[in-house]
């Protein structure tokens, strides 16, 4: 039953969790996001209640 001999599959996982924990991160985060945020004005928010006739 070649399932139950550890060594090639270990082996295999060992190194395919080192490329993810190492190399992916790293290209994840050298991404930019493609639209910055933009602080709004707090005199301009929407503070009155909404009318909701069928309810």
């Amino acid at each position: 039953m070649p399932q139950l001999n550890p060594n090639p599959w270990f082996t295999i996982l060992i190194f395919t969790w080192a490329v993810f924990l190492t190399i992916l991160p790293n290209k994840v985060t050298s991404h930019k996001m493609p639209n910055e945020l933009l602080t709004k004005d707090p005199s301009n928010l929407l503070t009155e209640i909404w009318y909701w006739p069928w309810h």
